[in-house]
This record gives structure tokens, sequence and C-alpha cells, in this order.
């Protein structure tokens, strides 16, 4: 196997091109000694509310336990049902099951692989109590639908918006729409920390005190404790940190997208490209084709460096440890299909246009290999 020449990220270049600011917000934590729920973790609460279009934010210390935090949150526990698709990172439907509710998948539009809302309102019943729509590779999920859905069947919204920080749906930020949404700082996301981080927003002030006190073993005072919470929070220098990137966000999507749109101008006749829904603007975490015989290309393309992922191989109800809900292969054929047939390429702001046109290249030629093989 040849090697990586070309990889699908490389954060090194970001830290480059930032590497003295975050060494002064990273000494500034160490010289003020105070690493737990800082100033830093504050000032990144407010700013990434706003920036979502929300009132409250809520640092702790993953995507994961956003999502579980927003659902124990909202009081959704054993005997519930909770709706979210089955083509997405585990973690979507993990943070279901930690508050001991039933995920309960609906299927995927197969043009934009996310949930679709006609699957939704038909896997409601009487125990549904809210719905986790997934913004999957940075594309916004259909939310005027889903919210339409979920106003008139009383349900809960947590928007899983760990890939699309700064998506938008008609000039409106997603994580703005539900009760509550979930955002992802794991390192490789559009917004980055070096190492875990989340956070839970909400426009819901009781929600957002909640959310606060489970993060802090369950109490609102310290050494008072109200409930079981949990120890989940943001770290002081990862928060640091995350403020050094924010004010690049926005450019850096940009960048996504004009790397993008090159790939589908010159993709579009050789595979499937990612298709957006009008009125959106998607965040490209990754960009992601479809075409038959994926391993075939993946190995393909790695015999001439070019570094690609399958974001996922397997669908969640497929999965062993869902095994107990009564799945089988056949129940959700668009997730199932998707999941063979995906295949995401580089993608990040530093990307030089050299590396993309090599992209392109490589994946254009995967016509004259399969005719020659």
């Amino acid at each position: 196997m040849a090697r990586q020449l070309i990889p699908i990220l490389d954060l090194r270049r970001q830290y480059a091109a930032l590497r003295d600011q975050i060494a002064a917000a990273t000494s500034a934590v160490f010289e003020s000694g105070h690493f737990i729920n800082g100033p830093n973790v504050e000032m990144l609460e407010a700013a990434i509310a706003a920036y979502v279009g929300c009132s409250h934010g809520v640092g702790v210390n993953s995507g994961t336990d956003a999502l579980h935090l927003a659902l124990r949150a909202l009081n959704i526990g054993p005997g519930d049902e909770v709706i979210t698709t089955p083509f997405t990172f585990v973690a979507s439907a993990e943070a279901i099951a930690m508050v001991g509710a039933r995920p309960v998948f609906a299927d995927i539009d197969p043009q934009t692989y996310n949930i679709d809302p006609l699957r939704i309102e038909a896997a409601i019943t009487p125990r549904t109590r809210a719905i986790v729509p997934v913004h999957l590779y940075g594309n916004p999920a259909p939310m005027h639908a889903i919210m339409s859905i979920a106003s008139r069947r009383g349900l809960a919204i947590v928007e899983d918006c760990a890939q699309a920080i700064g998506a938008t749906i008609d000039g409106v930020r997603v994580g703005s729409f539900g009760d509550a949404a979930a955002f992802s700082f794991f390192p490789s996301k559009n917004l980055g920390a070096f190492g875990d981080g989340g956070m839970v927003v909400t426009s819901h002030a009781d929600l957002a005190q909640r959310v606060r006190s489970l993060r802090s073993h369950g109490g609102r005072v310290k050494y008072h404790h109200e409930e079981l919470g949990v120890n989940s929070r943001l770290d002081e220098l990862q928060a640091a940190i995350l403020r050094v990137k924010l004010p690049h966000l926005n450019a850096w999507i940009e960048l996504r997208n004009e790397v993008a749109r090159a790939y589908s101008a010159a993709l579009a006749e050789h595979v499937t490209v990612p298709q957006e829904l009008p009125g959106t603007t998607h965040a490209y975490h990754q960009y992601t084709i479809r075409l038959e015989d994926r391993d075939a290309a993946q190995r393909f393309l790695s015999e001439r460096g070019i570094g690609t992922m399958v974001y996922y191989p397997v669908p969640l109800h497929l999965q062993a440890v869902y095994e107990p809900l009564g799945y089988r292969r056949g129940d959700f054929e668009h997730a199932e299909r998707a999941a063979l047939d995906v295949l995401s390429l580089p993608m990040f702001p530093e990307l030089e246009a050299s590396e993309r046109d090599a992209v392109i290249a490589a994946v254009c030629s995967l016509d004259t290999a399969a005719q020659l093989a």
C-alpha cells in the first residue's frame, strides 16, 4: 500500500497557523491557576450560545454527555421512547439508552442521509417523548418538517449538532430549532479542542439550569446535591483554545464549502455527490460521495495516496449493542444501502488546491480503473 500523501484531515496545519495565539491563551490559564469552571468556560458558553442563536450554553466534557444531559434535563427516562436515525455515530442512540429510554430508529432520506420526517411520523407511539435529529456530515436535517411533527405530537427535540456547527437553514443556525442542542468539540470537528469537550445550548433557562446541576454531581450549590448527577465539565484549557478558534470558524466553513464546490463540479458525472436542501448551508464536516463497489474504490484511492474514511460502515440497528431492540437486516433499507456505498474524501480548510485537484483526478480515474478491471 502506498504512503498516504493527502490525509482526510490534518490538524497540524490549523495549529501551525494559530500556534502563538494558542500558546498565549493556554499560558494565561496556567498562570491563573484556575482550571475548572473558570472565566474561559463562562465566556465560551456565552459566545457559542450567541453564535448559535440561543440564550444559554452549558459546557460539558463531550458531545455524548451533551446529548445525555439534555435528555435527562427534559425528564426523559425509563419507559420512554426517543426517535433517531440509524445512520449516525453511536452516541446519538447511546445517549438515549443512557437515560433509560428506548432508541427507536427511523430510516433516512437517501439523498441527504438525514432522518426522513415521514419515517419519524410512522415511528411515533404513545410512549414517544422526543426526537433526536442528526445533522449528518454537517448537512442540516429538515428541521421545519421535524418541528411541525414535534409540535403536533407534543414531542421534545434535541438536535445532534456534533458535526454541524455553523450550518444554517434559511439563515438560521442549526442548534436553535429544538428545545436543546448538543455540540461536540472533539479535535476533528469543525470547531475542535485539543481533547474532548461539548456543550448544550438552549433558550430555556430552566433546562440550562438543570444541565448545569447535572454536570456538577446533581447540585446547584457546592456540597449540596439534589439528585444523582455526573462529573462532566468542560476544561478551562479547552475553553481557552476554543475561544481562540471560534472567530475563525465562519472563514473555515467557507473554505470547506469552496473545496466542496470544486469537488462537486468535477465529480458529479462520476459519483453521487452531496445533496443540499434548498435554503440550507452545509458545514461540510465531511464531504461524502456515494459509489458502487465502495471498498474497491477506497483501496484504489489509498494506493494513490488519497486518505478516505467510511462514516459509518454498520448502521446502529445492526450493531451488537442494540440487538435487544429486535431490529433486523432489511428494516431500514436506505441506511443499510448508504452504509455500503458512502466514502468521505479529504476535507479541511487548509487543504491545498493542488491536493484537492489530485483527489479529483484520482476519483475521476475510478471510471477507467473499473473498465480495465
